[in-house]
């Protein structure tokens, strides 16, 4: 594992203008394993001009070239799978065999699909007598989380290449080695210098820069929605585009006719990978008064074999914050099953699997994105209460429906206010949009959603 001390910009890695640095952490042992630039907004704007300057010749570049460029991406992140994945653990803390199926993996299979995609994309249409030409937005600023750090670049700056776009990427401050690693692997793969530009540095102020910036026409933001509120006010003062990948508390419905173990196990299960840090997790499980306390059962039992077996948050502020929902959860009656607010380890940000039971639609731990691995279960009467649980958050970016039927499960689904909803235990779809309603965000990801987010239209009239 190796840490640049410099900035990837227009094909190549240089210093940085200031001297500031960001020490990296193991969560798992809370030692500094790395140190990379805290850059600031020269950094920013020598990345933007960069961008600007290589978006002529990348934007009129064919589609078919784009596409091998992706495709030779891919295959240097699967050559490169295994350090993928040993990075990711060591500045997540994810267990390395998630780390390798998860972290490393879905990120091949998303630059795949865009690949496929870019070579295949209806980028110029007739329609009546108007020729209507899909072309790139322009430079994009992409910001991205922690807690998929090699996903999220891969969903941004896939789509974004594939569309015709230059890129200046801030990636998350806990999560820096991921995202130089990816810069290797797109200097290896041939992509244009100026085309991706890497800097790294806090959210406040390289971050910040990066969205302010007069160069940049989209800002594509994954993270929390306070933060996505503040983007979204700066890119609209200045008319520009944004889209925004925001929080989640998801609801896992289990209808009465469901195979209830199957169920609750995969909805543990869910929620448990990635040490619960994932957006689309469903924290909340909705089951049937009549199969509650089966549930609860269920659940603690599943909750309990899991153990060891997760990793830590990824850094103290996040530990905190997690154990701090715990304890705001006993404090306002939620009964807990399983886990609790101590540290199972002397050292490492490692919280228990945790399973709250006798949790109610208004308390907090049933309201806010906790982002750790908690899980309330609720009880409901009917479907339409169910529906009226599962609804009743500012949040729509996810879900799950299980039912005996798999029509019973659509119609339900079909009712939620939610951007995408596994039906009894969906497998992950890299052509599938995923995105939320409400204040979970803006726009989509993935598939051609996803690709369409970085284009604009003109049409010419005959």
């Amino acid at each position: 594992m190796k840490a640049h001390d410099g900035m990837y910009i227009d094909g190549a890695w240089r210093p940085a203008a200031g001297r500031d640095t960001i020490a990296v952490v193991n969560p798992a042992d809370e030692q500094v394993i790395a140190e990379v630039p805290a850059g600031g907004a020269e950094d920013v704007d020598a990345a933007v001009r960069a961008a600007r300057a290589a978006l002529p010749a990348w934007a009129a570049t064919a589609p078919a070239e784009r596409a091998a460029r992706i495709a030779a991406l891919r295959d240097v992140l699967v050559a490169r799978r295994d350090e993928i994945a040993e990075t990711v653990t060591a500045e997540l803390g994810a267990p390395l065999p998630f780390s390798q199926a998860v972290h490393a993996g879905v990120p091949i299979l998303v630059a795949g699909s865009y690949a496929g995609l870019a070579a295949s994309y209806a980028f110029e249409e007739k329609v009546g007598n108007s020729t209507v030409y899909a072309e790139p937005v322009g430079v994009v600023g992409a910001i991205t989380p922690w807690n998929y750090p090699l996903h999220q670049i891969v969903a941004k700056v896939a789509p974004a290449l594939a569309a015709g776009c230059t890129i200046v990427l801030k990636p998350a401050e806990d999560t820096p080695l991921t995202a130089q690693l990816f810069a290797e692997a797109v200097h290896e793969a041939g992509v244009p210098a100026g085309v991706f530009n890497l800097v790294t540095g806090l959210g406040p102020v390289a971050g910040q820069a990066l969205a302010e910036h007069e160069g940049v026409d989209l800002v594509s933001f994954t993270g929390s929605t306070a933060v996505g509120r503040k983007i979204g006010a700066t890119a609209g003062a200045a008319v520009k585009r944004v889209a925004l990948e925001l929080g989640g508390k998801s609801a896992n419905v289990i209808l009465p006719s469901a195979d209830l173990a199957k169920a609750v196990g995969v909805g543990v299960a869910n929620v448990m990978g990635n040490s619960g840090q994932t957006c689309s997790a469903w924290t909340r499980m909705l089951v049937h008064t009549s199969q509650y306390d089966e549930a609860v059962a269920l659940a603690a039992e599943a909750a309990a074999k899991y153990g060891d077996r997760i990793g830590p948050l990824v850094n103290a502020k996040q530990h905190a914050r997690v154990r701090g929902y715990i304890e705001r959860g006993v404090a306002e009656g939620a009964r807990l099953v399983a886990g609790g607010p101590e540290a199972p380890r002397e050292q490492g940000y490692f919280v228990s699997p945790t399973v709250f039971a006798d949790v109610t639609p208004e308390m907090t731990v049933a309201q806010e994105e906790i982002f750790g691995p908690v899980v309330s279960l609720i009880r409901y009467e009917d479907e339409d209460d169910a529906l009226r649980i599962a609804n009743g958050t500012v949040y729509g970016l996810a879900g799950a429906v299980w039912a005996g039927d798999e029509a019973e499960a659509v119609a339900f689904a079909r009712r939620m206010d939610t951007g995408q909803v596994d039906i009894n235990g969906g497998r992950f779809n890299p052509l599938a949009p995923f995105g939320g309603y409400k204040q979970s965000g803006v726009g989509r990801e993935l598939g051609s959603h996803g690709l369409a987010e970085y284009l604009q239209t003109k049409s010419l009239q005959f």
